[in-house]
């Protein structure tokens, strides 16, 4: 057991590859390659607004993730220190740690889906009417937060390395699922992997479609939860209230806007936490007011009833 300490020096983290910059010229290829074939096919799937507002949000986060760059690596290297155990960067620890990480990832996902403080951070990503490759850019600027949610795969004692580039891996495979071009695959590759097929689902914003196929890489995970769906009739895509805006800084932060107006509302701890942590659309604030309207008409028709007599 090697218990020798990393400092983020020994790491010489310039010369670590960035898969995900290298990999932006042909995303972004196949990004309008896909608008043109769109074009071609008078398909509605790509409008230009919504386009340069997800690109806008995507240049954004790149910069977001280049200056906690030393923040993201310090927990790493923090959690990697304290670990009891040290994971050598062989081939097997690769794989290893990429199953962790989409463990990771399909809880982290669908805890964003289950409770409103978390939908905050990944409503972006969804708050488009439209499905195609370039809405893999829609990805909150406060979405960085969840990196907690990846400290125990960081605690495992993989490398830092090697979770930095199963880390990207797994960014990078959530590109090409976005797309409505790429129809059903293998039934093995159905079953194991997560597909555009799957992910079309959970996009939807459908009622009997939402809160599935929560799965990264792996679609295994929503079969093992009871959250898999498969996919039927052609969905409806966005959120079940639709934005009609294509300003990105309110697509980035619209939900919390709603938020902390309905926190300044709460007439109680508890509400509190339940407007943050209930499921997003519970409406704590909408409800509560529903429930007070009848009650304040039988008060009204008692003091009306008091003035008579």
């Amino acid at each position: 057991m090697n218990n020798q300490t990393l400092r983020v020096e020994d790491l010489n983290l310039e010369s670590w590859p960035n898969l995900i910059l290298w990999a932006a010229p042909i995303m972004f290829f196949l990004v309008f390659l896909e608008w043109g074939i769109s074009w071609y096919q008078k398909k509605d799937s790509y409008d230009a607004k919504d386009f340069f507002a997800a690109a806008t949000i995507g240049f954004v986060n790149v910069g977001i993730s280049a200056m906690i760059k030393l923040a993201t690596f310090g927990s790493a290297l923090f959690f990697y220190n304290i670990s009891p155990f040290k994971i050598p960067a062989t081939w097997w620890s690769f794989i290893l740690c990429f199953i962790a990480i989409d463990f990771a990832r399909y809880w982290a996902h669908r805890v964003a889906h289950e409770q409103r403080f978390w939908w905050a951070t990944h409503i972006t990503h969804h708050n488009s009417s439209k499905y195609n490759l370039s809405v893999s850019f829609r990805l909150g600027w406060t979405q960085h937060i969840k990196i907690i949610f990846f400290f125990p795969v960081m605690f495992m004692g993989f490398d830092p390395f090697v979770f930095f580039i199963c880390h990207q891996i797994a960014v990078l495979y959530q590109f090409w699922i976005h797309t409505e071009y790429i129809k059903k695959l293998h039934p093995v590759i159905e079953f194991i992997f997560t597909t555009p097929s799957h992910h079309r689902v959970h996009h939807a914003s459908d009622e009997h479609f939402l809160d599935k196929n929560y799965g990264s890489t792996f679609i295994i995970w929503d079969r093992m939860f009871g959250t898999f769906m498969p996919e039927g009739e052609r969905p409806n895509y966005g959120i079940t209230k639709p934005v009609t805006s294509y300003n990105p800084i309110y697509l980035v932060f619209h939900e919390w806007r709603d938020i902390f107006s309905d926190l300044r509302k709460a007439q109680s701890f508890k509400e509190a936490w339940r407007i943050l942590f209930d499921k997003p659309g519970a409406e704590v604030i909408a409800n509560r007011e529903k429930k007070l309207v009848p009650v304040e008409k039988e008060i009204d028709k008692k003091e009306e009833l008091v003035e008579a007599s």
